[in-house]
């Protein structure tokens, strides 16, 4: 594939193809195209996709001779390709860029993992609210760490805007927002509250959900 413009193969409405869109919006890159890849419709397991993605996964992001997938992977790319544009998302200094890593650990090991257990049950037609209210047990003990931590900070990492934020935007918006449980999950917890209302009103998120 010759140099050229970046090529991300996902849907916008996933949230792992999300999250890479985000990262692009926010670094000011808009020379790149979505090639839709339907997973759902099986469009994943394709002979032509499982070459780039061999677990037939998305997203899938191209740039010239690279093919990289997993979107964390993704998004540290993209910070550090286009870092003298956009927003500085990836730290200036070699401890904000360890905490920054550090809070990404932490939502794709922690956060993550709980909230889509919530989801799991939110989503479902009808909603089990036994099983629900046991996931949202669970996932109240990852807000409490957050909830102290924002309490000395504005955001995850420090008084900046970065990755570690920028992650939760998809799964979060699912669960605080699309399925409206944003309530019991702030409930108490003032500082998570203004955190969320801090990064789901960036302007680059605005846009990812505009094509969701």
């Amino acid at each position: 594939m010759a140099e050229g413009k970046l090529i991300l193969h996902g849907v916008a409405s996933s949230t792992c193809t999300g999250r890479v869109l985000v990262a692009l919006l926010e670094k000011g890159v808009e020379d790149f195209e979505l090639k839709v890849v339907n997973v759902r419709k099986g469009e994943g397991k394709t002979p032509e996709h499982k070459a780039l993605q061999p677990f037939g996964l998305i997203p899938v992001l191209q740039d010239g001779s690279l093919t990289l997938f997993e979107s964390r992977a993704i998004i540290r790319y993209i910070a550090n390709k286009f870092e003298g544009q956009g927003t500085p998302i990836y730290g200036s200094t070699p401890v904000e860029k360890a905490l920054v890593e550090q809070w990404l650990e932490v939502e794709g090991q922690n956060f993550n993992a709980a909230c889509k257990e919530c989801l799991k049950y939110a989503a479902a037609s009808p909603v089990d609210q036994e099983k629900l209210a046991q996931a949202m047990e669970k996932f109240s003990k990852v807000l409490d760490i957050y909830e102290a931590r924002l309490s000395d900070t504005q955001f995850l990492a420090g008084d900046f805007f970065s990755l570690a934020d920028l992650s939760h935007l998809t799964t979060g918006w699912k669960l605080f927002d699309k399925y409206k449980q944003g309530v019991v999950c702030f409930e108490g917890r003032p500082h998570v509250k203004a955190w969320w209302a801090a990064i789901s009103s960036r302007p680059a998120w605005k846009r990812v959900l505009e094509m969701i």
